[in-house]
């Protein structure tokens, strides 16, 4: 992803980025996302776009052994290109039975270059997180339990949204989206159709006197955008 398509994609929300990807890729229409919902703890930040960093947790029981943060955070640090987004996969029978995010992690990851969090696990502290760290997650949870790193940089799984490590991730309030770099042109280029095309037929549709008509002649607009 160069500098160029990194700002394109960040015009885009994920919901576009979807769209545009089935036309591109037909198969993507039934996978490369999450197919449950997120609880958005900034639904008022911009779109997202980084490359994936991948970690596990647990938090209903204390750590077997030794919980090595500092490799953890290194991994963060330097497990990869940057912009990053942290993708974390809670393995507990009870996903989100402790919260791994909060005031000092959104910091922390911040500051070593992460733009947010995808999880299945919880949240907290919202009024104190890094103000641009995004979060999407299974639920809000005001303890932080056992919380603790198992591994990382394992394919995870969260919500149905299967990700690898230095996959391309696009996040917005709706929910995040792998997006494939071979594809991203493409993308861009079909999300910029679509939008022309779905533009023609809303403003027929904030039109006084809109009716059936004014559909079939939007339509015939739509048509004959390529």
């Amino acid at each position: 992803m160069n500098t160029q398509q990194h700002e394109a994609l960040l015009q885009l929300d994920t919901p576009t980025v979807c769209n545009a990807l089935e036309v591109v890729d037909p198969s993507r229409r039934g996978r490369g996302f999450n197919i449950k919902p997120f609880v958005c703890g900034q639904p008022s930040l911009p779109p997202i776009v980084g490359y994936a960093r991948t970690a596990r947790i647990r938090a209903q029981h204390p750590p077997a052994t030794q919980v090595d943060s500092l490799g953890y955070y290194q991994y963060i640090a330097e497990g990869g290109p940057t912009p990053s987004i942290v993708v974390v996969e809670d393995l507990d029978s009870t996903p989100g039975f402790g919260a791994l995010w909060g005031e000092v992690n959104t910091n922390v990851h911040y500051g070593l270059g992460c733009l947010g969090v995808v999880t299945n696990g919880s949240i907290r502290d919202l009024p104190d997180a890094q103000p641009k760290f995004q979060m999407l997650a299974g639920m809000v949870n005001p303890s932080h339990a056992f919380v603790h790193v198992v591994d990382w940089g394992c394919p995870v799984t969260v919500h149905g949204l299967e990700v690898c490590e230095q996959d391309l991730i696009h996040a917005d309030l709706h929910g995040a989206v792998v997006v494939p770099a071979a594809a991203i042109d493409d993308l861009l280029a079909e999300a910029a159709r679509i939008m022309k095309r779905e533009r023609i037929l809303i403003t027929a549709a904030q039109t006084e006197g809109f009716n059936l008509a004014a559909i079939k002649a939007a339509y015939r607009s739509m048509s004959d955008i390529h």
